[in-house]
């Protein structure tokens, strides 16, 4: 069977599931470990029997079960970084990277070279705090995440790409009692219990996606609870919904009304990431 079959017939099966066609080339990519341009150069080339197998095993999955690709082939690649995932873990996504790199732009504009300690709450994959750990010299990263298998899959990307990040078991603050940080970076479940998910997301965990009646409970805990593991001026960042912006401010400010915070739209023009400069905390803001 050549490359081109094997492609029109993974098209065919994901048409008729409705699902998105661009997973057939990701997928043919993985398994034949060739650039898409080479693959398509060579359509008439005979596939072997072992990319055969593995392909049309992962397009079932795909179509039948509606896994997500990134499950599939155990991977996502998030700032030039290739992560391994699995259904213990949220896919780290595009927006979150926007997060990141705000927040190491925020790192280098604001704190220069001095040494700062920085704080990720619900580090999943660790895709997060293991970047900012390799794309900054003056960081040292704690994570946090409540659900062990979680963590162990993080340990795993902190091990692989050399990182030396801290992970640590626990809700939120608890695992990290007594100490402060410089930067607090969370990007919390935000969906609306009981809201829409794609076909695909079903597969993602329940606790990394769901937020509350509007999706902000976790934005109350980490903000309520920030003024104990903050230092002086230090500041708070968030990914969220696009659509929750103004009612998060709002919840920003009846914590700390006098803080600076600052909004920015996502590569497709959506509020999604939020910086809270808190200014000096002397228990009475």
């Amino acid at each position: 069977m050549t490359y081109k079959q094997l492609l029109d017939e993974a098209i065919k099966k994901i048409k008729k599931a409705k699902l998105e066609e661009v997973v057939a080339k990701l997928l043919l990519i993985h398994y034949t470990e060739e650039e898409l341009a080479n693959i398509y150069a060579n359509l008439n080339k005979e596939a072997s029997q072992e990319v055969i197998k593995k392909y049309n095993e992962a397009i079932r999955k795909y179509v039948e079960e509606e896994m997500p690709f990134q499950y599939i082939t155990g991977i996502q690649n998030f700032f030039g970084y290739d992560f391994k995932v699995n259904e213990s873990v949220l896919i780290p996504r595009r927006e979150t990277e926007e997060l990141v790199e705000r927040v190491i732009y925020y790192i280098e504009d604001n704190f220069g070279d001095r040494k700062i300690d920085v704080l990720d709450i619900g580090a999943g994959s660790g895709c997060i705090a293991i970047t900012l750990d390799k794309e900054l010299d003056n960081v040292s990263v704690t994570a946090v995440d409540i659900s062990n298998e979680a963590l162990e899959v993080a340990k795993e990307n902190n091990q692989k790409l050399s990182a030396n990040v801290k992970f640590k078991l626990g809700d939120l603050y608890e695992p990290v009692k007594g100490e402060k940080y410089d930067v607090i970076v969370s990007n919390p479940p935000y969906i609306v219990d009981y809201g829409y998910i794609g076909k695909t997301v079903k597969h993602e965990p329940k606790v990394s996606l769901y937020g509350g009646a509007d999706g902000l409970n976790f934005y109350r805990r980490i903000i309520s609870e920030s003024r104990d593991y903050l230092k002086e001026n230090g500041v708070i960042a968030f990914e969220h919904a696009y659509d929750t912006a103004k009612e998060l401010e709002k919840i920003i400010l009846g914590v700390y009304p006098n803080a600076k915070v600052t909004l920015y739209q996502d590569l497709s023009g959506y509020d999604r990431i939020t910086f809270i400069e808190v200014g000096e905390i002397d228990g009475k803001l």
